[in-house]
């Protein structure tokens, strides 16, 4: 095991924001992460997970732990059932699984980030969600070395939750997917509309942690406002983030060199000199803003570490 020491991190992440890890090491296998944490764990070190740098703020002053980077597009598929190791990236596991003729989980296309962070966080877009296809969750707990295989209807997934997110001694290994048969050319022509279609309503390729706040549930009212101002219907009496934060007035807001996008205000978006305090002093003023108009509280989906 190759721990490294004063690691920079920023650009480990989609922001490209923050400071060093104190001790760092790149995870591959499951033997990888027993070591790094038996490691951490003889001396007293804080544990602290990393994937695929998306959903997360890393502060300036960098981390004082032992950061576990989990790399490898690693997987298997046997008539349908995917097998996949925590740090395969989401978006290349979808497109190999569409060029081998399975999918159905073409609209989850180019939400950036790894399996495992998207099965903790249940990410979703344009309707499904990861857990409509999760069959069986594989993870360690660091603290007691247990591990164990989680069926989906014990992962408690709801919107951008589930167990894990809960319950973080858990540390995900594998997951486990049912996808259905599809034509090649089907599933690369639906995951290639569906990029376009986050292209033009979400910010790609830009240094953003992703959706930076959940869309929160909120009174009849503003459900009622929402639906005739945008002409669909709300999901679950949750309205988006960005509707909110723009109708506060704080689309294109500004602290030091971070904004809420006027393409999308709920990315905070570094424009290139960017602190995590500024994207921190931004998220706030945006909180306060949207609570003082609406009364509803905006709660981060990105991990503030």
């Amino acid at each position: 095991m190759d721990i490294r020491e004063n690691v920079p991190l920023s650009d480990l992440t989609t922001f490209k924001i923050g400071g060093t890890a104190r001790y760092f090491a790149d995870i591959r296998s499951e033997t990888d992460l027993r070591e790094a944490i038996l490691w951490g764990k003889g001396r007293g070190i804080r544990i602290i997970l990393l994937s695929g740098g998306s959903n997360v703020l890393v502060p300036d002053e960098g981390l004082d732990g032992l950061v576990l980077h989990f790399v490898g597009n690693l997987y298997s598929v046997d008539n349908g059932k995917v097998d996949s190791w925590t740090g395969t990236n989401l978006l290349t596991l979808i497109q190999s699984m569409g060029a081998q003729g399975f999918g159905g989980w073409e609209k989850l296309s180019g939400i950036p980030g790894s399996v495992g962070g998207a099965v903790r966080g249940n990410a979703g877009a344009f309707g499904p969600e990861i857990k409509d296809f999760v069959v069986s969750v594989r993870a360690l707990n660091w603290k007691t070395d247990e591990t164990k295989e989680f069926t989906n209807d014990v992962c408690d997934f709801s919107y951008r939750h589930s167990f894990f997110k809960d319950n973080p001694d858990w540390i995900i290994l594998r997951a486990e997917f049912q996808l259905q048969k599809i034509e090649p050319k089907e599933s690369a022509r639906a995951s290639g509309e569906t990029i376009l279609e986050r292209e033009k309503r979400h910010l790609q390729n830009v240094q953003a942690a992703g959706s930076f706040f959940m869309n929160p549930t909120v009174p009849a009212d503003l459900v009622a406002l929402f639906e005739m101002e945008r002409g669909v219907k709300s999901r679950e009496n949750r309205v988006p983030a960005g509707w909110l934060i723009e109708k506060a007035g704080q689309k294109g807001a500004i602290v030091g060199g971070a904004i809420a996008s006027l393409q999308h205000p709920n990315y905070i978006v570094n424009q290139g000199s960017a602190t995590s305090h500024d994207v921190r002093n931004l998220a706030q003023m945006i909180k306060l803003e949207v609570y003082n108009l609406f009364g509803v509280e905006l709660h981060e989906e990105a991990a503030l570490l």
